[in-house]
């Protein structure tokens, strides 16, 4: 149906190849030219001013997760004025012993124009990329 491409790019920086030493800095190159400066999260020795996959994961949820969110509303008429989501996911092991991001709360605060009582079932259900993994996503309504 669709395709979505990103190139990854890493070079080596240095002369030896070692586990504790080597760049783990790398970029993420879109189609409209957009480039991310990326590495692993800083519990792994990551650059933590750069964006690492756990966050970018975590992000595209969240993401994804709204825009369904906006979309549903958008069709029944409903008109969001805001929407904020404050997303942790949690990096655990599973039961054979791998680290996985095991699970995502999504921390939501949405505001309508008159007060319209806020349900998440159908954008939870809908959204693909929660579709698309194993991650239990909760969402957590915040007044």
């Amino acid at each position: 149906m669709s395709e979505y491409r990103v190139n990854l790019v890493w070079r080596r920086d240095r002369s030896d190849f070692e586990y504790k030493t080597y760049s783990i800095n790398h970029f993420w190159k879109f189609k409209n030219g957009l480039e991310i400066e990326a590495s692993a999260s800083s519990l792994f020795w990551g650059d933590a001013s750069k964006i690492d996959p756990e966050e970018a994961f975590v992000a595209s949820l969240s993401s994804c997760h709204m825009l369904t969110f906006l979309a549903i509303c958008a069709h029944k008429r409903l008109m969001v004025a805001s929407y904020e989501d404050h997303a942790v996911g949690y990096l655990e092991k599973n039961g054979d012993g791998k680290l996985i991001i095991n699970r995502v709360d999504l921390h939501l605060k949405i505001e309508f124009d008159n007060n319209t009582p806020v349900s998440n079932d159908r954008s939870h259900h809908d959204c693909f990329i929660a579709n698309s993994v194993k991650t239990e996503i909760k969402t957590i309504i915040e007044t």
